[in-house]
């Protein structure tokens, strides 16, 4: 949640809005002088540090009449920064299965699809204990920062954050999709024990005797 209103804070700056019009087509610093209201100095140093930022590249040059102009692109990482549907789509799936396979079937249900596609995320090792290695950058890959301690003959896998977490606000069940995901990639038993409410944290276990 912090996450998102620090980009709505950044989309309603300069620098954001810079971003916004490169989001609809490349542009030069004239275009994009004049449709701000700065001068081209000013978007210049706007584009160095977004440039800086990894969030806009050079995407070649225009030719015209008199100097050339460069012209300037997002990134595939500026993409980051816009609000998307996720959130509102995994609330609509997991009312829609709520109501077709009622209230206990849904966390079963939400974990085996997890597991699914944990079992097809590509995470390698001839056991569980060299598949744990796979698993921190499979949750970075879906929005998730962890870290990982050894207790005994557990691994507990603790995020920062939640990836899901306007759903799981919602539907707490939905950290069996996580759970299934995880027990899919790593092919062991994982249990989840997630701090829900307003702002949910994920923890996991994972049985690695045996």
């Amino acid at each position: 949640m912090a996450r998102t209103r620090w980009n709505e804070r950044f989309l309603a700056s300069t620098r954001g809005r810079i971003v916004g019009l490169l989001r609809r087509g490349s542009r030069t610093v004239n275009e994009l002088a004049d449709e701000v209201g700065l001068t081209d100095n000013a978007v210049r140093a706007h584009l160095a540090g977004l440039e800086r930022d990894g969030l806009v590249e050079q995407e070649g040059v225009r030719r015209a009449i008199g100097k050339p102009a460069h012209v300037y692109r997002l990134t595939v990482e500026a993409e980051s920064l816009f609000p998307k549907a996720y959130a509102f789509m995994v609330s609509e799936l997991v009312g829609e299965l709520r109501e077709r396979l009622g209230e206990d079937a849904l966390a079963d249900a939400l974990r085996a699809i997890g597991r699914r596609a944990g079992a097809n995320a590509g995470v390698t090792g001839a056991g569980p204990l060299e598949r744990l290695g796979g698993l921190l950058p499979l949750m970075e890959a879906i929005g998730a920062e962890a870290d990982m301690t050894r207790e005994g003959t557990k691994v507990v896998i603790t995020g920062h954050a939640c990836p899901l977490a306007t759903a799981v606000a919602e539907e707490p069940r939905v950290c069996s999709f996580l759970e299934g995901v995880l027990a899919g990639a790593v092919d062991a038993p994982v249990r989840q024990f997630c701090e829900h409410g307003d702002r949910p944290r994920c923890r996991f276990e994972v049985e690695t005797a045996g």
